[in-house]
């Protein structure tokens, strides 16, 4: 494989995106830092496919990255090829308001080949390569220039082991043939709607105090104001008011702002300074949720139960057997909360619509309708129709 030298002109990185664009997939990673800002500090970009890989400076004075953006988001006829890349596809959308598509997770779906849950590159490597990768360089600080090759070799490594795994990867996902599986997991990654940063819904991701529309009507403004403070001081939200705080500010909003003084969280500054002045005028100008504005009641069955709680016990084990059997994680099948809504009666789930109903909900019903059971066999459990064990119990009876 070429091995291009540490890119920081916009004609060679032209060049380079030129040539990947005739490739079937690229190999996509990236290095950051976002302990200090409000936006992750993008600070190297390793892109490669089979025959080529290069590190991409993007803090390279005057580097254009248009060619690339290019390439990751308005070219759909290369597969771009992420490890976890939640965060990856985050920062592209940063830039560019876009998402990679189309788009291929490989920690999603060794979870349809095997029962690895959130396999670590480093894991990856090793158990297809069977390569030890060196970590030394995992927690450095990718801001500071000059990079070292040691850095440069360790980050370009991303994407070519990554390069030589994907095919490999692919041909057992086609064998198995589960690679719809993972459809609707995909288009969830390259979805641009989880990436946008709507200070008006920024709210829900805040522990909610209850259902008081006056008080999530302040929680919405005051996450609102507090997106709109870290984003203009670029510092992240949580140097600016906990979620806590703000949950509590909420529940028990100041009178004046004299009162801030007595808020646990927030310093005693806050009485008497701007951004004191600009909390207490967003409380002023709150308004309640509206009913069309308020959050959805949780949906929940029946109440479990002691009987419920060992229902849902008893799922929980055949999740596990059925991942073993075929070979699957089973958190790509269901989670332990719809396995507790089953069991408190629950019927529309994701796990009684579609291929995981085949390979995991049709059972996982008719164990809590009473129509499968447990057994050991040769030492190993398994599953049994009811129907089938008394049959046996008879045919052994006479």
């Amino acid at each position: 494989m070429n091995i291009h030298p540490l890119i920081t002109k916009t004609a060679d990185l032209a060049e380079l995106c030129e040539r990947l664009a005739k490739s079937d997939f690229v190999c996509v990673d990236t290095e950051f830092m976002r302990e200090n800002t409000f936006y992750p500090l993008l600070c190297l970009i390793q892109i490669g496919n089979e025959e080529e890989a290069a590190a991409i400076d993007p803090l390279a004075d005057g580097l254009d990255l248009t060619p690339l953006w290019d390439l990751l988001t308005e070219n759909d006829e290369v597969l771009k090829v992420f490890h976890a890349g939640g965060q990856d596809v985050e920062i592209v959308y940063n830039f560019t308001k876009k998402t990679p598509y189309p788009i291929f997770d490989t920690q999603i779906a060794m979870m349809a080949v095997s029962q690895s849950e959130q396999i670590g590159y480093a894991n990856l490597v090793e158990s297809w390569l069977g390569k030890t990768i060196d970590k030394g360089a995992r927690f450095t600080d990718w801001s500071r220039r000059p990079l070292t090759e040691r850095q440069i070799e360790y980050a370009i490594g991303d994407v070519t082991y990554l390069a030589k795994i994907f095919p490999r990867l692919l041909k057992k996902l086609i064998k198995t043939g589960r690679g719809s599986w993972l459809d609707a997991e995909m288009e969830k990654l390259a979805d641009p709607a989880n990436y946008a940063n709507d200070h008006g819904e920024a709210w829900k991701r805040i522990r909610a105090p209850g259902r008081n529309p006056a008080v999530l009507g302040r929680l919405r403004d005051l996450a609102a104001w507090r997106e709109q403070e870290a984003q203009d001081k670029d510092i992240p939200r949580g140097r600016i008011v906990r979620d806590e705080t703000l949950a509590d500010i909420a529940s028990h909003p100041p009178k004046s702002q004299a009162d801030l003084a007595k808020v646990r969280g927030l310093s005693q500054a806050w009485k008497d300074n701007d951004i004191g002045k600009r909390l207490m005028k967003t409380l002023k100008n709150s308004q309640p949720l509206s009913d069309d504005e308020m959050p959805d009641k949780p949906k929940r069955g029946a109440p479990l139960g002691k009987e419920g709680v060992l229902v849902a016990d008893l799922l929980k084990l055949l999740l596990k057997i059925r991942s073993r059997e075929i070979d699957v994680a089973s958190r790509l099948l269901t989670r332990s909360d719809e396995l507790e809504a089953l069991a408190a009666g629950v019927r529309k789930l994701p796990i009684l619509e579609g291929w995981r109903y085949e390979v995991f909900g049709k059972d996982a019903l008719e164990l809590v309708e009473g129509k499968l059971a447990f057994a050991v066999e040769k030492g190993r459990l398994k599953m049994a129709h009811i129907d089938q064990v008394r049959a046996d119990m008879i045919e052994a009876a006479k």
